[in-house]
Parts: structure tokens; C-alpha cells; sequence
């Protein structure tokens, strides 16, 4: 029998060091003009009460802290417009000559697309195949459950469009302190319902990972005894600020943040995270989890049939994040699978195999609106894509973490990786991909 640990398919990067204060380590090109809003980030070295003095004296509307350290603060001038294809030189120049401003830095809007697919048409599968022994390899989930790793006792946050909390197979693993509405400021993460029912990416994720066992109600979810939340930050306006807040979120609290977003994957994009969210990331894998460091769970990317690389991708190449990317059911490549160096470990997801659809993953939804009763809910649907399929990854980290070292050391003691390499193989029939390697 393979210990645990190894069973685990978990594999991590050594954290690298970033300087706020310093020149950037890294610039990301865009093809786009950026956009101005009419939000300030500001770093203070005498805490709220300097900040508020700011406020007071330019106008603006000081909106709180971005870091619990009471350094950095969010705030948004009313009399500016809310996008401008110019950064406003006056607040610019009045912030510059200010002596108590140590940095400052007018936001942009940040172009984050959720990584996953369109629902296909096809009835909901019963079973949850990846997991039950029917494939090989499966994720070895039965043995790790045998052996009394369920997540008991480990926090994960999906960053995303919000989390349906009061979801029949979500509500008894909800944890209020995990979660955040950062589109509206408010603490609750209820994704915002719509006829097109776009925002259940988020409820999707999180099913993956924690949807109750034994509940008589839908499938299973990976870590069916960790408890689980959500960050509201997809659904609005997206800034560096949004970002760093979001992967900032209790880092005391939190072992996991589950994202699976990123600019978009249409093969021209170079894009990767801001001065702040780089900051947010060094905090969390040297400061979170009691010092062990936190961590971020990241797909890898949909862009395969643009031919994009997820190299190109700032947050998936981050050595602070654990990169996964997707295979299907017969060990293929998924058409949409980007591959590249970051790709720390591969889970099932869905994909197209000679002209059918491989066998889709279940998980949570949300309804178009709510509904009277949980016994209205609909049943979990088939999630496809690596989007929802990277929540597989957050599920095995949670039940790893309450494993006896070396899980619980520091990341930076963690050996890379302790994935088992298997040969993954281009189905025919598939888009002309043959420049991207399959991932190891």
C-alpha cells in the first residue's frame, strides 16, 4: 500500500521572495490600453488614522485596509470618473508631494476570465467515476477516506463568483469566516442570480471539495469534511486590489484558496498579477497558516485551441502557486488543456475524444433563482473543463494537510513534486496541438 502522502498527489514549489517596495521583478505586457478607475491604492507607515487625514485632505473616501498589517489602505474618490483611458495626474501629483505617502498606485481594471466550459446537453451521469475505483488510475481517494483523511479540521476558500452557502450539499461545511462579498464590500458571498445562470462556477468548485457525505443528497465531495468558503470577486469590476484582498483574505484562518481564473487564454495575452497580489502571495507562503505557509491552488488554463501557453500566464507560473492542469477520463489531453514548465500535477476533468464527449464531472450548481426549499435545488450537474475540475486538486491538498509531516512543514521543506508521472496521450481527432508536450 502507497503511503498517503505519496498517494496525494500534491506537488509544491519553493516560495520566491518579492519586494513591494523594490522594482518589479516581473512586467507583463497587454495588448489593451489600460483603464483607469477611480480607486487609489496607498501605503501609509502611520495606519489608519494617516490614512483618514488623506482622505480628508484630497477627498477621497478611505474604504479600509488591504492587508492586516494597517499599511496599505483602498481609497476611492467620488469625483473621479469611474474608467478613464488616463490616470488622473492631479490626485497623481497631490499623493507624489505628500511625505507621509510612502507608495501609492491608481487601479486598473484586471480582465479575469473563469476557467471552464459550456455545459453540455447531455443527461447528468450517477456516479462519480474518478473516485470510486472504475478508472485507472483513479484519484486513490477510497484508500486515503480508509485511512481517516477527509479534511477534518481544514479551511478552503474558492475565489470566484460567490458560493450558493445555503446549497443542500454546501450549507453544513459553510464557514462565513472564509468567505466575502469584495464586488459589493459586504460579508456575504450569494452569487447574483441571472437568466443566463453565469455565476455558479464558484458553487461548482466548491462541490468538488466539500459537498457533504452521507447527506442522502447528490455526489461526494473530495474533502467531504472540510469546511468550505467562498470569495465573491469575479462578478464586478477586477483590480489589484480585488486580487490582493481576496488571496488576503484570513490568512490565519484559511489553509487553501482555490482559484480557477486568469487573463485571457486566447494565445495573445501575457498577463500576471499586480504589485499588490504579488504581495499578497509572498505574505501568504511565508506568513499563513501559522507560518507553514498558505496554499493557492491554481488551473492552469483553457487556451489550448488557441494554441496559448500557460507560461504566458503570470498566476499559474507563479512559484508561489500550485499549478493543475486537466486529463479526461482515457487519459487524454483535453482539446482546451494548456501545457507548460508551471504544471505541477494533472486531475480528470471533461474533454472530446473521437468525435463524442468524455465522461463530465459532478458537482454543486445553482439554480436560476433561489428557490423556496432546498428540495427544489436540481441535481448536481456535470461540471466540464478545468475550471471546476482544479477543484480536485484543493480536495486531495485539504486532506493531505492533516497528515503527519511532511505535510504539515513549512512549504518551503516540502520536496517537488510527489505526483506519480503517467503518460497522458493526444486523443485523434483532436485539435492540431502537436507543439504543446503533454503534461507530465
Amino acid at each position: 500500500m502507497r503511503p498517503v502522502w505519496t498517494a496525494l498527489w500534491l506537488c509544491v514549489a519553493l516560495p520566491l521572495g518579492l519586494d513591494l517596495v523594490g522594482p518589479l521583478a516581473v512586467g507583463w505586457a497587454s495588448a489593451r490600453a489600460p483603464i483607469y478607475v477611480s480607486s487609489w491604492a496607498v501605503r501609509v507607515s502611520q495606519g489608519y488614522r494617516e490614512a483618514e487625514r488623506l482622505a480628508r485632505k484630497f477627498g477621497f473616501v478611505n474604504l479600509g485596509q488591504i492587508f492586516p498589517d494597517g499599511q496599505y489602505f483602498h481609497l476611492r474618490h467620488r469625483g473621479v470618473v469611474q474608467q478613464s483611458l488616463s490616470p488622473h495626474w492631479g490626485h497623481r501629483l497631490r499623493l507624489k508631494k505628500d511625505p507621509k505617502v510612502r507608495w501609492f498606485e491608481q487601479q486598473t481594471l484586471r480582465r479575469r476570465v473563469k476557467r471552464s466550459l459550456a455545459v453540455p446537453t447531455d443527461p447528468w451521469f450517477s456516479k462519480q467515476w474518478y473516485m470510486n475505483n472504475e478508472v485507472w488510475p483513479d484519484l486513490n481517494i477510497l484508500e486515503v477516506w480508509r485511512q481517516g483523511l477527509s479534511g477534518q479540521g481544514i479551511v478552503v476558500s474558492i475565489l470566484d463568483d460567490g458560493i450558493e452557502k445555503d446549497h443542500p450539499d454546501l450549507w453544513a461545511n459553510y464557514d462565513p469566516l472564509a468567505s466575502y462579498d469584495f464586488n459589493d464590500y459586504d460579508p456575504d458571498p450569494q452569487p447574483r442570480y441571472s437568466a443566463s445562470d453565469e455565476n455558479r462556477h464558484g458553487t461548482r468548485c466548491a462541490g468538488e471539495v466539500a459537498a457533504v457525505a452521507n447527506n442522502r443528497f447528490c455526489g461526494t465531495g473530495v474533502a467531504y469534511n472540510a469546511r468550505i468558503g467562498g470569495v465573491r470577486m469575479l462578478d464586478g469590476t477586477i483590480t489589484d486590489i480585488i486580487e490582493a484582498q481576496s488571496l488576503s483574505l484570513q490568512p490565519q484562518h484559511i489553509h487553501i484558496y482555490s482559484a480557477s481564473w486568469g487573463p485571457e487564454d486566447d494565445g495573445r495575452t501575457v498577463d500576471g498579477p499586480g504589485i499588490l497580489t504579488r504581495e499578497a502571495f509572498q505574505r501568504g507562503v511565508t506568513k499563513g497558516r501559522g507560518g507553514l505557509g498558505t496554499l493557492f491552488i491554481w488551473a492552469s488554463g483553457n487556451g489550448g485551441l488557441h494554441y496559448d501557453d500557460c507560461n504566458c500566464d503570470g498566476y499559474t507560473n507563479s512559484i508561489h502557486t500550485l499549478s493543475v492542469g486537466s486529463t479526461t477520463r482515457q487519459g487524454h489531453v483535453p482539446w482546451y488543456s494548456e501545457a507548460c514548465a508551471s504544471t505541477l500535477t494533472t486531475t480528470y476533468s471533461s474533454g472530446i475524444v473521437t468525435g463524442r464527449a468524455s465522461r463530465l464531472l459532478l458537482t454543486a450548481c445553482t439554480p436560476h433563482r433561489p428557490p423556496p426549499a432546498h428540495r427544489n435545488r436540481p441535481p448536481l450537474p456535470p461540471a466540464p473543463g478545468p475550471g471546476p475540475g482544479h477543484g480536485l486538486g484543493a480536495g486531495p491538498a485539504g486532506c493531505g494537510l492533516r497528515e503527519p509531516p511532511p505535510l504539515q512543514r513549512p512549504l518551503r521543506g516540502l520536496p517537488a513534486p510527489v505526483c506519480e508521472p503517467l503518460q497522458y496521450q493526444r486523443p485523434p481527432q483532436s485539435p492540431p496541438q502537436d507543439h504543446l508536450p503533454a503534461p507530465a
